[in-house]
């Protein structure tokens, strides 16, 4: 089992930055992918950014390209998302997952833990 926790959430004005992370406890041996995805109210859950097991590859949906970045620590079991040049539209809970794969994967069914969320507002 592993136990991923987010934190770094909070409310930002348009055009602000966050820096989101997830720590991970547990079976942290294993090595997972790490995923990020947000869900608005409303809306489905939405693939945001992954990163591979070593670091070395990472995917990230367009409407984020340019404006987030997706990194990891394995020495903290920690993966973290700095978001830049926020928008309204990115307002959403964002949650963490650590995924049955190495390499960055996008499907929400494909990771096999996930952390509780933390809100991100971004006000106009």
């Amino acid at each position: 089992q592993v136990q991923l926790v987010e934190s770094g959430g909070g409310l930002v004005q348009a055009g602000g930055s966050l820096r989101l992370s997830c720590a991970a406890s547990g079976r942290t041996s294993s090595n997972y992918a790490m995923g990020w995805f947000r869900q608005a109210p409303g809306k489905e859950r939405e693939f945001v950014a992954a990163i591979s097991w070593s670091g070395l590859s990472t995917d990230y949906t367009d409407f984020v390209k340019g404006r987030f970045t997706i990194s990891r620590d394995n020495a903290k079991n920690t993966v973290y998302l700095q978001m830049n040049s926020l928008k309204p539209e990115d307002t959403a809970v964002y949650y963490c997952a650590a995924g049955g794969s190495a390499y960055p994967i996008r499907p929400p069914v494909k990771y096999e833990y996930w952390g509780q969320g933390t809100q991100v507002t971004v006000s106009s």
